[in-house]
């Protein structure tokens, strides 16, 4: 994909509540937004707004509602939210299709397969399905090496349940390379192939949030501000580059999930405003730029919620693109507008 003179995008992510502090995660954002951005111009417009019903949300009187990582496929949008799949005709926005079942639990990415099937990463039962448009469950896939029904119960409706964290995996992205299908598992910094179970690619750096793939290779984004470059037949790490170093940050750049990959080395990055969280392991990270006298506290930085797009080839990061004047207070994915 080649980089247009005035690059638009649509990005997938909440609107974070105005007071979260104390409050616990499940609770923090307010409701899913799909946003338009043309970055010449600077203007952002709100496509998609979205409530998810009360029926499908763990905490009826006080939900956390915000869309996770998303697909563009022609002319349709696969977005999901934690507990629900759902499908947008582009460029009116008509919902065309809704998929809500109780094994949803914490639901991180949705895409259509070639054969019109929808892969989606059900992260709270480390798990992903693959599904008709019409809720049949066609294949499961547990990531975590286990029986997914002997740790779980399938008389269980998950919707209800507002964690089972600590998660074993946490499935977060699903691509197709080749014949084969694969998934990110955030907390084994890997990805591992689902059609093929002895094919691995250890991505190391940090936990992973995308998996973009672009002719031989695939992107990886890990969430401490590392892209990984690996080809996805040899699973062989091609490069890495260090979003902190080009950016010459002076603090953690923020939450990094969110990636689109315009030509071979040349990409748009999501950073999300980091917020608190009780599995303080995910944000080591931050207490080690505070550990190595940068001159920051450690503290939780507040850096706004934004794309930003690098030259990764010679190393330089070409602008950035605030998006909260728009609400959106997390990113989780970017595509082409």
């Amino acid at each position: 994909m080649k980089t247009p003179s005035s690059p638009q995008f649509y990005i997938a992510g909440g609107k974070l509540k105005p007071d979260v502090s104390g409050r616990p995660e499940w609770t923090h954002y307010e409701k899913a937004l799909l946003v338009r951005g043309e970055v010449e111009t600077q203007r952002l417009e709100v496509c998609v707004e979205y409530l998810t019903p009360p029926s499908a949300c763990a905490v009826a009187d006080d939900p956390s509602i915000l869309f996770k990582a998303a697909t563009l496929q022609g002319n349709e949008f696969f977005l999901c939210t934690q507990t629900e799949v759902l499908i947008y005709r582009v460029p009116d926005f008509k919902q065309t299709h809704y998929l809500s079942l109780p094994c949803f639990n914490d639901v991180h990415h949705v895409r259509p397969t070639p054969q019109g099937t929808l892969l989606v990463a059900v992260t709270g039962l480390d798990l992903v399905l693959e599904l008709t448009r019409e809720s049949e469950i066609l294949r499961e896939w547990n990531v975590a090496e286990q029986e997914t029904w002997q740790r779980f119960s399938r008389e269980v409706d998950y919707r209800t349940i507002v964690s089972t964290k600590p998660h074993r995996a946490h499935p977060n992205y699903v691509f197709l390379a080749g014949e084969n299908l694969w998934a990110t598992r955030f907390e084994q910094r890997d990805a591992v192939c689902l059609t093929a179970p002895e094919r691995r690619i250890d991505i190391g750096l940090g936990g992973p949030h995308d998996g973009v793939v672009c002719g031989r290779y695939v992107y990886f984004t890990t969430v401490n501000g590392h892209i990984v470059k690996a080809e996805w037949a040899s699973g062989k790490i091609a490069q890495t580059f260090d979003l902190n170093s080009i950016s010459a940050a002076r603090g953690p750049l923020g939450w990094c999930r969110g990636l689109l990959v315009l030509e071979e080395e040349h990409v748009v990055v999501g950073f999300s405003r980091l917020r608190p969280t009780k599995f303080r392991e995910n944000l080591a990270w931050v207490k080690r730029w505070a550990k190595a006298g940068l001159g920051i506290e450690e503290s939780v930085p507040t850096k706004p919620t934004r794309l930003a797009y690098y030259n990764l080839k010679a190393g330089r990061l070409v602008w950035e693109m605030n998006l909260e004047e728009a609400g959106l207070n997390a990113v989780f994915s970017i595509h082409p507008a």
